[in-house]
């Protein structure tokens, strides 16, 4: 299985920017081991084994990934240890996610899904874990 970064498809996290940065910074330490992202009816749900190239706020492939599991979850079954595990500084899983609804009700993500886009305890999440593969 190819590790070579401009081989493989690109995952972001975040938009590029402040955020993006602190995201890939801890993948690139090993602090960040789990994702979070909504379920998007035209996009399909990523499988365990796929590796993909972790993109920095300038576009440059920076590290690979190995998708170790990814599961379709609700919102509501969130548990700790994928809270924790994403690395963002989140002590609970009611801290996750008043961040992650802040940064999916934000006008960047309203911009690509609708104004009227809203999460709540049914909306589907595809929460990935992974591991770092290789970095630049």
């Amino acid at each position: 299985m190819s590790t070579r970064l401009d081989e493989l498809p690109v995952m972001e996290f975040a938009f590029p920017g402040p955020l993006r940065d602190r995201l890939v910074a801890a993948i690139l330490s090993g602090a960040k081991t789990t994702t979070s992202a909504l379920l998007l009816p035209d996009e399909p749900v990523p499988t365990a084994g796929q590796r993909l190239a972790v993109v920095d706020s300038a576009g440059r492939r920076v590290a690979a990934i190995e998708l170790t599991e990814a599961r379709v979850v609700r919102l509501a079954d969130v548990d700790l240890r994928h809270a924790l595990d994403e690395s963002e500084g989140d002590r609970s899983v009611a801290e996750w996610r008043a961040n992650h609804e802040t940064f999916w009700h934000s006008p960047e993500v309203r911009a690509e899904l609708g104004e009227d886009f809203t999460v709540d305890d049914d909306t589907l999440i595809v929460a990935k874990r992974f591991r770092l593969v290789a970095t630049r």
